[in-house]
């Protein structure tokens, strides 16, 4: 069975960034954590729901 041999450029300087900086992806876990693997609050997002305002079913007329 043959193999494919091509490897894209993205994947290359991929490859190549990561053997010189191999804390990136530690770095990248850290980032991760700080936006999104978070716990949710209930109670807040209770909160958020209720205190919408509903949209005007044309948003860009002017008058009333």
């Amino acid at each position: 069975m043959a193999r494919n041999l091509y490897e894209s450029d993205v994947t290359r300087m991929m490859r190549d960034l990561l053997e010189r900086k191999p804390q990136l992806i530690e770095e990248q876990r850290k980032g991760r954590s700080l936006w999104w693997d978070r716990r949710l609050d209930r109670d807040e997002q209770r909160a958020f729901r209720e205190s919408r305002v509903a949209q005007k079913p044309y948003v860009y007329q002017t008058g009333d």
